[in-house]
């Protein structure tokens, strides 16, 4: 049987890839963003409960209106918005589903994403699935900012959305309060859709606040606005995730979705309900705690000859190895994991056009024992 692929360009992920050279190699995984330590004890006792109580079958197909509470009361706390928890926030099964579902639902055949680059690898295939084409437009290159003139030039009659990250994965940076005053003016008396990832929003360091689209009441208007428990909780593998959205579109984000998964785990929703009630100073610290890992992590780094950059977000260190080999970064990722025994992942895949920069993401939300036995192998190099 012939099979015409409908995403010719996609192969196997290059978190995957990078994280079976470190399993082949006895490497140290700094490479997939993930913790290397366990989600709160009292999420983990919480979750135990609720599966205990018999909360094992299907969730309400939105998710646990318990849920949806404590997250319309968090998002009025952190950004002073009032969100409807019966019309306008939906749980997911992670972030990832969030993030195609609002594709989905929104862009049509024939129309245009704009998305920045490096971008996250999953938003390029949910767009050409829907017949659609992502419009790239390169970051600035070292700061990760946005160049409002290219996206001023890029925006057509069939401009659908406009796809943002902050913090951005994988450099880190920050949009600010302009930003979205920009973004505001730029989708201003347009039907563009604003769909915002948010999934490292309280991972924000130096005394920064994150400045959600949710702070901004008219692209709040306009914005489906995506956020993960998984990060917030060091527990990825739950795959819990939810959008924010004003009832119309939340209302066609939901035809996806419940045909998409339908619902999302049961236990994890009355788990987190229970520790967003109970514990909502987890989320409030969450920045100091990662700055402490950042901090730690920069320090250990510093005697090496990789050059590093700021990180004012989420929990990825990006390095300038050039002084180290003159090669492209897929062929230094692979180099250091075979003979430097530390995984990492490079930016050329979330390129459409990779600039040909010598930089690697390193995670440090891992242990201080990781950290610490990652360093003293790149220190070598």
């Amino acid at each position: 049987m012939n099979i015409d692929t409908k995403l010719p360009k996609v192969g196997t992920t290059i978190f995957s890839v990078m994280s079976q050279l470190a399993l082949d190699h006895r490497a140290v995984n700094l490479g997939q963003g993930f913790p290397d330590f366990e989600p709160p004890q009292s999420l983990r006792e919480a979750l135990a409960r609720a599966m205990a109580e018999g909360k094992n079958q299907y969730a309400p197909g939105i998710g646990t209106a318990a849920l949806r509470e404590q997250i319309a009361i968090k998002t009025q706390r952190l950004y002073g918005r009032r969100v409807d928890s019966a019309t306008e926030i939906t749980v997911t099964s992670g972030a990832t589903e969030a993030l195609f579902c609002a594709i989905a639902a929104t862009v049509r055949s024939g129309e245009e994403v704009i998305v920045f680059d490096p971008a996250y690898d999953s938003y390029e295939p949910a767009i050409e699935l829907q017949g659609a084409r992502a419009v790239h437009i390169p970051l600035t290159v070292p700061s990760f900012a946005i160049d409002w003139q290219r996206v001023r030039d890029a925006i057509t009659p069939k401009t659908r959305m406009i796809l943002i990250n902050s913090p951005h994965n994988p450099s880190g940076a920050v949009l600010s309060a302009d930003d979205l005053e920009i973004l505001a003016g730029l989708t201003r008396d347009t039907d563009i859709v604003v769909l915002s990832d948010e999934v490292y929003e309280h991972i924000v360091y130096d005394g920064c606040r994150h400045e959600s689209v949710l702070r901004h009441p008219e692209l709040a208007e306009r914005s489906i606005v995506v956020s993960s428990f998984g990060k917030t909780y060091h527990c990825t593998g739950w795959k819990v995730g939810y959008a924010i959205a004003p009832a119309a579109l939340s209302a066609e984000f939901r035809k996806v979705h419940q045909y998409l998964t339908f619902c999302t785990f049961h236990p994890a929703q009355a788990a987190f309900a229970q520790i967003m009630a109970n514990d909502p100073a987890h989320y409030l610290e969450l920045p100091d705690f990662y700055q402490a890992k950042r901090d730690r992590f920069r320090a250990l780094l510093a005697p090496s000859r990789l050059k590093l950059l700021d990180v004012p977000g989420g929990y990825f260190q990006l390095v300038d190895y050039s002084a180290i080999r003159d090669e492209d970064d897929l062929a230094f990722a692979r180099w250091l994991v075979e003979q430097g025994g530390v995984a990492g992942i490079p930016l050329t895949p979330f390129y459409e056009k990779p600039p040909g920069t010598r930089l690697l993401r390193l995670c440090f939300a891992k242990s201080d024992a990781t950290m610490t036995a990652a360093a003293e192998r790149l220190c070598r190099l």
